[in-house]
Order: C-alpha cells, then structure tokens, then sequence
C-alpha cells in the first residue's frame, strides 16, 4: 500500500523541531555560554527554539532595479 500525497513531507529535513534532543540543548547553552563543565545533563533549563524561515526574493529591490532602467532610459 502506498502512501498518500499529502503525509508525504518534501521537506521533511528543512522544518524546524519544537523540542530538541538533550545534547542539541547542551550544545545550545554552550554557544549561548550558559553551560558549566561538570553540570548534570539532568533537569536542564528551556532553550529557545530559533524558527528559520525560508528566504524569499524581496520584490521591493526588482522595483528599484526597473525604476533606474527607465531613468537611466530617459
């Protein structure tokens, strides 16, 4: 049996995660400087989730782009 087209995920790898795993949330209070050598993995504090956004072009910047063309035109 095959699976339907819509519980297919394409882009399964790019959504970001609610929660992270215990060693994801050490790495983020070691870059974040939070993390002391020697503190128990247990009981660690919430880490905030970053949610990445996929870029889009900005079409304010083509609109700049045509209106010196016809400037430049004139």
């Amino acid at each position: 049996m095959t699976i339907d087209k819509s519980l297919k995920s394409k882009s399964r790898l790019a959504r970001s995660r609610n929660v992270l795993k215990r060693e994801e949330r050490i790495a983020q209070l070691q870059f974040e400087e939070n993390w002391k050598d020697g503190q128990s993995p247990y009981g660690l504090p919430k880490v905030r989730v970053v949610k990445t956004s996929v870029g889009r072009k900005k079409k304010k910047k083509a609109k700049e782009d045509e209106a010196e063309e016809t400037t430049e035109a004139i």
